[in-house]
């Protein structure tokens, strides 16, 4: 089916059961945020909220909410884009079988534009103060929008061809912006926006933004797409949505006609105020900062409008489901750009940067010769040079010789693998004084910190212990050993030790192997038995409270030649630091509330706890 307007998916997704309505009134301020957190833990049905306190417009959310609903949202279009792209992949399969290619044409038709004079957006006028005010955890700076498509264009290049929209941070209200004047933006320079700012600084103009909120789905997953450059996201959400984006000509710049609101405005040149706190994606508040500022001078709207909204927090979330479709769409696309890779797997539960695990191959070495890894070190470089890639902390890449089912998205089987056959004195490859995510505060500064590859091959070099051994002696201050799944130990450490402290105890302390019962990996933390509780504790708490460089050690740790190594197991301090943004943590009022709604009678009821 094809959606002319995001009220025409609510439509069917009402009809088909796949929606609940919350017909009393519901606060933006924490409350639909924990309302929605709560239905997409249980797996529930998107969420219409018809009154929303303080605000004219109604509220959509979840309508990602789950891998099925996703698919059945882009049923009729998601397998014609997946064939779209495996052509432009290698154009040859369409003479090796072009029935299966039949529908392409009409599909490469939609990705061309439509430009007409007016559109539904333009129907009426609001201001910044009426629109949903969503805050969603206890110190955030303020209502932020949370599915916005920022529109932009090269000043030198300017026009549709030379476009970005992309997925950006925005912040409504708080802090020092004047209210309905100005609103926060956060994006990384690296960005398409950002080089459509820095093209604007030099030029010596305003950058001009309009920011769409809401449409048919598909533009949402055209903002987040990591698309090659100059590749427009407008011409791929006419191939998802199944018919021409329509863009209104507009002198300033061009407005998508059939989104729900559209924010437009400039830059203000030489203006920054800190943005945030934002309780983000890796489960902590992303600290206040200072970023762009935008000047408002219109916000416009459908008559029936309706604000979508998301929550993002400790994964899984939503936008889980965003990453699983768009590994679905791009998954062949990665492999064909860098030769001998196979899979690569961003994983979510540690926040989806912090972590990647990667297949690849050592085609040049017979196997049985394979004594180190080579090829690997390769394609481990080439994927932290690939985008959002580049973000990463942990990159393990092993290749699958000897074990042709290894399953990349099997998170403890694959390190487990790979533990079996790892070499701590040769298989660590760190990047130091490098970048990171922005939002994640493990490493030295903003943006700062440093990178580890785990490159291991060849034969099984040990077997994995999976119980505590009786015998286990600890260091000083190390205590409350568990085990998170075999090879791979957590302990509690003393929080009076500081980083020189760990790395002192550890050279200090002999080690005979079976002191530590032979674990190849030990991970310190705040809370074993909390790390140790389930896979997913265990992702989240090792690989985004750590920063490689700063936060490994090892025991027999030598440097030979400026590589660093070990004998013994391999630590990894995973404990809060002074300087990590805290956790989010839900208001317990709020949930009280939403517990009424969830009880007997109550909209929720049934739908979740």
């Amino acid at each position: 089916m094809v959606y002319r307007s995001l009220q025409s998916c609510i439509n069917d997704l009402e009809k088909t059961g796949q929606l609940v309505r919350i017909e009393q009134e519901v606060d933006p301020h924490l409350e639909a945020a924990e309302i929605h957190r709560r239905v997409h833990q249980a797996g529930g049905p998107a969420i219409f909220y018809a009154r929303v306190k303080g605000s004219p417009f109604p509220m959509v959310s979840n309508l990602f909410g789950t891998i099925e609903r996703a698919r059945y949202i882009f049923r009729d279009t998601l397998h014609r884009v997946q064939k779209l792209i495996e052509l432009k992949i290698d154009p040859a399969n369409f003479l090796r079988n072009p029935f299966r290619y039949a529908s392409t044409p009409r599909t490469a038709l939609h990705t061309l534009l439509k430009s007409v004079r007016s559109g539904p957006v333009l129907q009426a006028a609001t201001t910044i103060g009426q629109l949903p005010q969503l805050v969603s955890w206890p110190d955030d700076g303020g209502a932020f929008v949370t599915l916005p498509q920022v529109y932009t264009e090269d000043v030198r290049n300017p026009g549709i061809g030379h476009s970005n929209l992309g997925m950006y941070r925005i912040q409504l209200s708080g802090g020092s912006y004047i209210q309905d004047q100005e609103i926060g933006m956060h994006y990384q320079l690296h960005r398409g926006i950002g080089v459509h700012h820095r093209a604007a600084i030099e030029a010596g103009v305003a950058l001009r933004v309009n920011i769409f909120v809401g449409g048919p789905p598909a533009m949402n997953l055209a903002a987040v797409m990591p698309l090659p450059e100059g590749l427009s996201e407008l011409r791929f959400a006419g191939a998802l949505n199944g018919y021409r984006t329509r863009m209104i000509d507009r002198r300033e710049l061009p407005i998508y006609a059939d989104a729900d609101f559209c924010i437009s405005g400039h830059v203000i040149p030489d203006k920054m105020l800190p943005e945030g706190p934002f309780g983000d994606h890796l489960g902590y508040y992303s600290l206040a900062h200072d970023f762009p500022v935008m000047r408002v001078t219109a916000v416009h709207h459908r008559r029936d409008a309706v604000w979508p909204f998301t929550v993002v927090g400790r994964p899984p979330q939503e936008d889980t489901i965003f990453g699983q479709l768009i590994h679905e769409l791009t998954g062949p696309v990665i492999p064909s750009l860098i030769p001998g890779l196979k899979a690569v797997h961003a994983v979510d539960a540690s926040g989806v940067h912090p972590l990647l695990l990667a297949i690849g191959s050592e085609r040049y070495v017979p196997y049985q010769q394979t004594t180190q890894p080579a090829e690997l070190l390769t394609q481990a470089s080439a994927i932290l040079g690939q985008g959002q890639l580049s973000l990463a902390k942990y990159l393990w890449i092993t290749e699958d010789a000897d074990q042709s089912d290894l399953d990349i998205h099997k998170v403890d089987q694959f390190m487990m693998h790979m533990l079996r056959r790892v070499d701590w004195n040769r298989d660590l490859h760190f990047h130091t004084c490098t970048t990171i995510d922005t939002l994640d505060y493990s490493g030295s500064g903003l943006n700062q910190g440093s990178k580890v590859v785990i490159a291991a091959t060849g034969s099984v070099k040990r077997s994995l212990p999976d119980v505590i051994p009786a015998d286990l002696h600890l260091p000083d201050g190390w205590s409350c050993p568990q085990v998170a799944f075999p090879g791979v130990m957590v302990v509690q450490c003393n929080d009076q030790q500081d980083s020189a402290t760990v790395k002192d105890v550890i050279n200090r302390w002999s080690q005979p192997r079976k002191y530590l019962g032979e674990f190849p990996l030990v991970v310190l933390v705040d809370d074993s038995a909390f790390a140790s509780a389930s896979l997913r504790n265990f992702l989240w708490v090792t690989f985004t409270r750590s920063n490689p460089a700063t936060d490994i050690y090892g025991f027999a740790a030598t440097v030979l030649d400026k590589h660093w190594g070990c004998a013994g197991s391999l630590v990894i301090d995973a404990r809060i630091k002074p300087h990590h943004a805290p956790p989010l943590v839900e208001d317990p009022a709020i949930t009280q509330r939403v517990d009424h709604l969830a009880a007997v009678g109550g909209p929720l009821h049934g739908i979740c706890s």
